[in-house]
């Protein structure tokens, strides 16, 4: 596994990766071999792979493990590869946390139970069992917005006892709470949310993972190690510089094709492809991001 450390046990920089697809639908591990060599060389030292972003509801068990295994291989020692094993059947996300494994993760994300709305003794149960499944290391994934449940500070306090238990992705929104959580647990918390990096960083927070990385890693990486040295002035200048860019991949609350379309524009996709439900942005929509990222600097005027 790469180095990490334990308060940064899966680095301080992952981009919520994409999963690139055919025009036919089928995963293109060509191109996810180039995108990810790209992400680390843009300075991501972790990789998140089959997560929201990474259309994960739609992706099928072999495809998953075929992406984990052609990451790995691609970016060797150089970046910290995680892979979602999130399912609202604690079945399933128990078989797909001992594929990734399998497959050479080196971690795992584990997403609240989607839908089923469970209690917090059955979330607690729920990511515990996928936790006791290997013997990888777990970042938990709190995004009420899409799960429909949020993960309370007592259960927090619960799962932190797990000795595989080591991180949190917090999408809550609510970097307060989050850093009352990390300050009671230990854990190791990564915001969930581009634009409230340096509210979680204030909070004892530890890096980021991202879908604006996508595009403006370099501004984040930055961001990150100015924080590190004490530089809060130079790092909130950093963190601005990538504000348009946030704002262009988050803003209509479509990140995957949104991503997608950006990768494209910059020419390191071939395509835009996605599975239904999630759909790919149409021409309007393209001209639009292409104009944002213009206007943040990521695109040359003249870029077509």
């Amino acid at each position: 596994m790469p180095v990490s450390t334990s308060s940064r046990p899966f680095g301080a920089l992952l981009t919520a990766m994409v999963t690139p697809m055919s025009d036919d639908g089928a995963v293109d591990l060509d191109a996810a071999v180039r995108l990810a060599r790209h992400l680390v060389e843009q300075g991501n030292d972790g990789l998140v792979l089959s997560g929201t972003t990474g259309e994960a509801p739609t992706t099928h068990a072999p495809e998953k493990a075929d992406l984990v295994a052609a990451v790995v291989e691609a970016v060797g020692d150089r970046a910290v590869v995680l892979s979602g094993a999130g399912s609202n059947d604690t079945a399933h996300a128990v078989r797909m946390a001992e594929q990734a494994a399998a497959a050479g993760a080196h971690g795992l994300l584990v997403v609240s139970p989607y839908y089923s709305r469970p209690s917090q003794r059955g979330l607690a149960q729920h990511i515990e069992a996928v936790a006791d499944a290997t013997d990888l290391p777990v970042m938990v994934y709190d995004i009420p917005a899409r799960a429909g449940v949020r993960i309370a500070a007592p259960t927090y306090e619960r799962l932190a006892a797990h000795p595989r238990i080591v991180a949190v992705k917090d999408a809550t929104g609510d970097p307060y709470s989050g850093g009352k959580a990390l300050a009671a647990t230990g854990l190791a918390w990564y915001s969930g949310d581009d634009s409230a990096l340096l509210q979680f960083l204030a909070m004892g927070g530890v890096g980021l993972v991202s879908v604006a990385a996508h595009v403006v890693a370099p501004a984040f990486a930055l961001t990150l190690r100015r924080w590190d040295a004490g530089d809060h002035a130079g790092a909130l200048a950093a963190f601005r510089s990538a504000i348009p860019a946030i704002e262009a991949l988050n803003g209509a609350g479509q990140q995957a094709p949104t991503a997608k379309a950006a990768l494209e524009l910059l020419g390191v996709l071939p395509n835009r492809s996605t599975r239904l439900p999630i759909t790919p942005l149409d021409d309007d929509e393209v001209a639009a991001l292409r104009a944002a990222l213009v206007g943040a600097g990521v695109l040359g005027a003249a870029t077509v």
